[in-house]
C-alpha cells in the first residue's frame, strides 16, 4: 500500500514524543483536565522557585544587624527569640514580599507585552506605561500633595489612562507589534517631558519626594504595600495564565489564531488591559522599576527554550532578578545603599544593548 507524504509526516509527528526524553508530556488531572508540560521548561521553573525562596532568606537575614538563613527560616516558623521576630516579620519581610511581586508582576507583564506584539522590545519601559504610573503619581504628589495611598492610586490611574491612549493609536483593523512599539515609544517621549515639566513647577519638598519615588525603590515597604499587589497578583495571574494557549496560537499571526478559534481582538485587550494593571500595580508599590519587564521574558525562554510566552518561568525570573538587584543594592556596594531602581538601570541598559546588537545582527530590526 501506498503511504502519502502527509501520512508518513502525521506518523513521525505521532511517534516523535515517544522516541525523545526531553520533548513535553501531558499531565491529565482530575475532571477530565489535561495539562502539556515541557520538561526542560518544568525543571526551569522548579529551579527558578528554589532560587526565589533562597534570595528571600538572604533578603530577610541581611541589614545592619545580620541574621543567619537558618535563624530566619525558624523566625518565620514562629520559633524565633522577640527581637528576630520583629526585625523579620515587622521590618524586613514586607519589603522582600514587595520584591518577590513586583518582580514577578514584571516579568509577567512583559511576556504578554512582548507575545502580543511579537517583538523583544515589546516591553512596559518602552511602550509608556510605566511612564503614564509616573505622571499619574508626580500629579498627586506635585499638584495635589497626596499621601502614600493616593500615590498609589494616581499611578494607577495614569499608567491605565496611558495604556488605554497607546492601544487606541496604534489601533487600526487591529494591532501590529511594530506599530504598538512605535506608538509607545512616542508616547514616551511625551510623557517625559510632561514628567520633566512637573518637577520644574514643583517645590523643592515635592521635587525631592517626587525625584526619591521616580527612583524606584524598595526601602520602607511595609505590609500597606504588600497587600493590595498581592491581590492584584492573586486575581491576574490566574487570568492570565488561563489565556496561555490562545496567546501562543497569536503569536503565530491573527489569521492562523482566528483559524483556530480564539477571539483575538478580544483576548489581545484582556491581555493587555490584564498587563498594564500588573505594571501599575508594581509602580504604585515600589515607584517606576526599569527593565526587568524587558529582561525576564528574554531570559526565561533562553533558560526554557521553549516557544510561546512563558509567562511562569517570566514571572519568576522577573522576581529573581529584582530580589538580585535588591540584594546587590544593599551589600554590592559597600556603606553606600542604592535604591533598587538604580542597580536594575544600570543592569538593564547594558543588556537593552546587548538585545539591540543581537536583534540587528539578526536581521530583525
Amino acid at each position: 500500500m501506498t503511504t502519502t507524504a502527509a501520512e508518513t509526516a502525521t506518523a513521525t509527528a505521532t511517534e516523535a514524543p515517544r522516541k525523545g526524553r526531553s520533548g513535553p508530556r501531558r499531565l491529565h488531572l482530575p475532571g477530565g483536565i489535561s495539562l502539556r508540560v515541557e520538561r526542560r521548561a518544568l525543571a526551569v521553573g522548579v529551579l527558578l522557585t528554589v532560587l526565589a525562596f533562597a534570595l528571600a532568606v538572604l533578603l530577610t537575614g541581611t541589614g545592619d544587624f545580620q541574621i543567619a538563613p537558618w535563624d530566619v527560616v525558624q523566625t518565620l516558623l514562629g520559633n524565633g527569640t522577640p527581637a528576630s521576630d520583629f526585625i523579620v516579620n515587622d521590618l524586613r519581610l514586607p519589603r522582600v514580599l514587595v520584591a518577590l511581586l513586583v518582580g514577578a508582576a514584571l516579568g509577567m507583564a512583559g511576556a504578554v507585552f512582548q507575545s502580543v506584539s511579537r517583538n523583544p522590545l515589546g516591553s512596559p519601559d518602552l511602550l509608556g506605561f510605566g511612564y503614564g504610573s509616573v505622571v499619574g503619581a508626580l500629579v498627586v504628589i506635585i499638584l495635589f500633595k497626596g499621601d502614600a495611598t493616593a500615590v498609589a492610586v494616581g499611578a494607577l490611574v495614569g499608567g491605565l489612562l496611558a495604556g488605554v491612549v497607546v492601544y487606541l493609536l496604534a489601533y487600526k483593523q487591529g494591532i501590529q507589534g511594530y506599530r504598538l512599539v512605535l506608538v509607545g515609544i512616542g508616547a514616551s517621549a511625551v510623557l517625559i517631558a510632561v514628567i520633566q515639566y512637573l518637577i520644574t513647577k514643583a517645590q523643592m519638598i515635592e521635587a525631592t519626594r517626587a525625584m526619591v519615588w521616580l527612583t524606584g525603590s524598595l526601602a520602607g515597604r511595609d505590609w500597606a504595600q504588600v497587600w493590595p499587589l498581592l491581590g492584584v497578583c492573586a486575581v491576574l495571574f490566574p487570568l492570565i495564565l488561563g489565556q496561555g494557549r490562545a496567546l501562543r496560537m497569536m503569536e503565530m499571526g491573527d489569521d492562523a489564531a482566528y483559524a483556530l478559534g480564539v477571539r483575538v481582538e478580544r483576548t489581545r485587550l484582556l491581555l493587555m488591559l490584564a498587563a498594564i494593571l500588573l505594571t501599575t500595580a508594581a509602580s504604585a508599590a515600589a515607584g517606576p522599576i526599569s527593565f526587568v519587564a524587558l529582561a525576564a521574558p528574554q531570559l526565561a525562554r533562553r533558560l526554557t527554550r521553549s516557544p510561546g510566552g512563558n509567562l511562569l518561568s517570566a514571572a519568576l525570573m522577573g522576581a529573581v532578578l529584582l530580589m538580585v538587584s535588591d540584594w546587590a543594592s544593599q551589600r554590592a556596594f559597600g556603606a553606600d545603599q542604592l535604591p533598587v531602581g538604580v542597580v536594575t538601570g544600570l543592569v538593564g541598559g547594558v543588556y537593552l544593548l546587548w538585545l539591540l546588537v543581537t536583534e540587528r545582527k539578526a536581521g530583525r530590526i
